[in-house]
This record gives structure tokens, sequence and C-alpha cells, in this order.
């Protein structure tokens, strides 16, 4: 549960410009509250905290943004196709930024290779990173988008093209090929992702 310490008429504002809808708090303690995406952003004199599965789009929109951060992905797929699910991970300095973890239906390994790239380069986005460096364990997704290896799926083509889209938002941005056990906390949120039931 991120809690971020900013002046509430700022928060409002930014959210305000970004189509949030604020609405009044529950209690005489909270100032406002904004809901986007499954997540609750509620004020309160000196701070903003931010509630729900997926908070990241809320803090995004929220924080300063700017730095630098590792973006770690791994999509699974358990049959190829089958039931699939996607993991990201948003790395700085100071930790993990933010990270996350869903089930995105039927899909082939590629499909949720490419969909966990999409999912972690978004997050990165909205949380206002200008340098990020990219790091997953499919070599074949890390070629392809670096111009290496064609891709020759039209599917997979067309999510290669959104990859690239998404990487020009950046100031700068590097993308190379890890290790799973450097990846290890992408792959464990796509399989537990996979793993509820719920």
């Amino acid at each position: 549960m991120p809690t971020l310490d900013c002046d509430p008429a700022v928060a409002r504002d930014r959210l305000t410009d970004a189509g949030v809808r604020i609405e009044e708090g529950n209690t005489a303690h909270e100032r406002w509250r904004a809901e986007r995406d499954g997540a609750v952003a509620v004020a309160y004199d000196d701070k903003v905290v931010v509630q729900g599965g997926d908070p990241t789009r809320l803090t995004g929109l929220l924080s300063d943004g700017g730095g630098r951060a590792h973006v770690y992905f791994d999509g699974a797929s358990r049959g190829n196709p089958g039931p699939g699910a996607v993991g990201w991970c948003l790395v700085t300095s100071d930790g993990i930024a933010a990270e996350g973890g869903e089930r995105i239906g039927r899909v082939t390994n590629n499909q949720a290779e490419y969909a966990a790239l999409i999912r972690a380069l978004e997050a990165a986005d909205e949380y206002g990173f200008d340098e990020i460096d990219v790091r997953g364990d499919s070599e074949l997704i890390i070629k392809q988008v670096r111009g290496e290896w064609n891709a020759n799926d039209p599917q997979l083509r067309e999510k290669r093209v959104r990859v690239r889209e998404l990487l020009d938002r950046f100031d700068r941005w590097s993308i190379a090929h890890v290790p799973r056990e450097i990846n290890a906390r992408a792959d464990d949120l796509a399989n537990e992702a996979l793993d509820d039931r719920n």
C-alpha cells in the first residue's frame, strides 16, 4: 500500500488532468478519494494513500516522475497455447517501485512474453521514468525487439510495433536478455497469477 507524502491539492489536480474522477472522502479525516482500474487513492492532510491490487497507475499519476528504473518482465503459458499470465517488476536504486501479475487468457508462450513486456513498459511510462533498462529471459522477444530476428507471426509483429512505440516514450532505453534466475521476481509474479484461481 504505497503512501505518497505530497500536497493533496496538487495530487488532486494531477488526477483531474488525467481524467480521474474525484469524490468526497468517506470520513472526516479523508479530504477526497479517487478510483482507477481497481485501485483507490485516499487523500489526508499531507499524504495520499493508494490501495488495491494494482496501484501502479494511480501512483504513477501522483508521483513527480523522472529517474531510471530496471524493468523486468516474464510471460507464462501452461500449454502452448494455454492459460497465460504476465509478471513484471520496476526496480530503482531504492528497491522495488512497482510490480504486478495478472492472467491474460489463452495465449502462446511468446504472446504471453510480449504481453508482459507491454504491461511492464506501460507501468514504467505511467510511473514517469525517463530512462529504463529492460531485462527479460526470452531471447526471442529481446532479439525481435532489437531487430536482430524477424517476427514472422503477424500477432507478434503487431506486438513488437507496440513495444517500440512504448520504448520511444523514454529519453533512453536498453533491452537485454538475462538468465531466468536474474528474472526470478517477474517469473514468480506470472506463475502466482496463473496459480491464483480467484
